[in-house]
């Protein structure tokens, strides 16, 4: 079998430094390495020919402990997605938006405690969802511009990410538990083709402290990965799927490349690659993109 193993980190150095421990790992269990290629700064490629994937990944992520590197180990074929779903708060984006909007309703210690625990895996996602959106009751409307426009920056490499797989053919498109009033504006700001989230009740001018049904949560997420293949006639081995919470987990697992972002532990634990070190653009380095291929502008 022939397998992609790519190694990124922000630190040139700490890549290359790993590519003779990892490749002695790999021999160690009869593995084929051939020569590295070079993706970019800190991206490194390598074609490896194996039986065991699973007793691979164990070796370098053994070796890779303690170091400020990223790994993905996959098969070498069709690794190029054609569809990515991502999730926004945390992933795309550095903050919760959620926790945000709590700030200037004075309520963002007890929010914030939610919505960590309902990203751990530790809550019910929906009743955790209504229980801090009911603690935003009154909030004017304008706040939510306020906040957009003070407190939401996309995380870096996010747009590259979105705007190079989009110019190699691929859609993109944002999936959120969050509010489709951010959505509607970071999907816009990095080029997602479209989104999908909750949207917040309103009365008088001011939030209503309730949240429209039915709760996009981490079965629609799921649900909306099969529908937008479907749309696109692919099979799921040909999409990418990436968050960070609890919620995301069930997209990460069918998804072809299912991809834990500075994630929760739960998430982490489960998901095929994680990216706890480079940036957004390291999902482009997984699927074969050279530096040179990124669309920035």
């Amino acid at each position: 079998m022939q397998l992609a193993l790519t190694l990124v980190s922000p630190d040139p150095v700490a890549a290359e430094s790993a590519i003779d421990p990892v490749v002695q790992a790999l021999a160690g269990l009869k593995a084929r390495v051939k020569e590295p290629r070079p993706l970019g700064q800190g991206a490194i490629d390598l074609l490896v020919e194996a039986s065991d994937p699973a007793g691979l990944k164990a070796a370098v992520d053994q070796v890779l402990s303690g170091r400020p590197v990223d790994f993905c180990l996959q098969p070498w074929d069709g690794r190029e997605k054609g569809l990515m779903i991502a999730d926004m708060d945390s992933t795309i984006i550095g903050c919760e938006c959620i926790d945000e909007l709590a700030d200037f309703a004075g309520v963002k210690d007890q929010v914030s405690i939610i919505t960590e625990r309902s990203m751990r895996g530790e809550l019910d996602f929906e009743a955790a969802l209504r229980e801090r959106v009911a603690m935003l009751k009154g909030l004017p409307l304008g706040v939510l511009q306020q906040a957009y426009d003070e407190r939401v920056r996309l995380n870096a490499g996010a747009r590259t990410l979105v705007r190079t797989m989009r110019a190699n053919g691929a859609k993109a498109f944002l999936v959120s538990g969050g509010f489709s009033f951010f959505t509607s504006r970071v999907a816009e700001a990095a080029g997602f083709n479209a989104n999908r989230a909750n949207y917040l009740d309103e009365a008088d001018g001011h939030l209503a402290g309730t949240v429209r049904h039915p709760i996009l949560g981490r079965e629609a997420k799921l649900q909306a990965l099969k529908e937008e293949a479907a749309l696109a006639g692919l099979d799921l081995s040909a999409t990418l799927a990436v968050g960070d919470g609890a919620n995301d987990l069930a997209m990460i697992g069918a998804a072809g490349l299912g991809v834990a972002y500075r994630a929760k532990p739960v998430v982490a634990a489960q998901a095929a690659a994680r990216v706890d070190f480079a940036d957004l653009t390291a999902l482009l380095y997984f699927q074969g993109y050279s530096q040179s291929d990124f669309v920035i502008d």
